[in-house]
């Protein structure tokens, strides 16, 4: 049985997709390439649950990810800052922060539940979407996510690339109505969307 390191995902609307891939372009003219944001295989993204599952299991937690998208209606997010933060290898990387609003904190809760019967946090690189080569730091996230970053550590973002970025007005408000299961690539980015499915309108 072949596993995949998966990260479970809010979409943002198609404007504030290119609005990450924007900055993320302005990001690169002065730091590291490592994330090259896009529309066909790095796409922005709001992480809900991240962790390792068995392939076979990919029908099941489809329908699991079409019964939560029921219970949703569209989320109004806004993105309220854009920090900085260093991560293990000592390097910065940029995101929008986005205000950690109760339906978004629910939705992250009951991601976790329900996916928990399927996943794993063992993760080794065949698992991961290459290209680019998986660094060693990615693992470091998935392994801890379900203790560092869930539940009572969640904090919603969306990474945006290497460096600081200050010069953007903020905030921005938008729309995500879109779940999706990523497989991951390397940063734990979004590589390859294997299911989705829309929320309520």
């Amino acid at each position: 049985m072949s596993k995949i390191a998966i990260d479970a995902v809010l979409l943002p609307s198609e404007s504030m997709t290119e609005k990450a891939i924007e900055v993320n372009q302005m990001l690169l003219q002065r730091y590291s390439d490592k994330i090259i944001l896009n529309k066909i295989n790095c796409f922005p993204h709001i992480s809900l649950c991240m962790g390792v599952i068995d392939e076979n299991n990919i029908p099941a937690i489809s329908k699991i990810l079409e019964e939560i998208g029921k219970q949703f209606f569209a989320l109004n997010l806004t993105a309220t800052d854009l920090p900085a933060h260093t991560i293990p290898t000592g390097d910065k990387v940029a995101e929008f922060k986005i205000q950690a609003t109760k339906k978004l904190q629910l939705l992250h809760e009951l991601m976790m539940e329900k996916f928990s019967q399927f996943l794993t946090y063992d993760v080794s690189a065949d698992m991961l979407f290459t290209p680019p080569a998986i660094e060693e730091v990615t693992f470091y996230w998935i392994k801890n996510y379900h203790n560092k970053s869930s539940f009572d550590k969640y904090r919603p973002h969306i990474t945006l690339g290497f460096g600081e970025m200050t010069d953007i007005k903020l905030p921005i408000q938008f729309t995500s109505s879109k779940l999706a299961l990523c497989q991951l690539g390397n940063y734990c980015t979004c590589r390859k969307i294997l299911v989705s499915t829309e929320l309520q309108n």
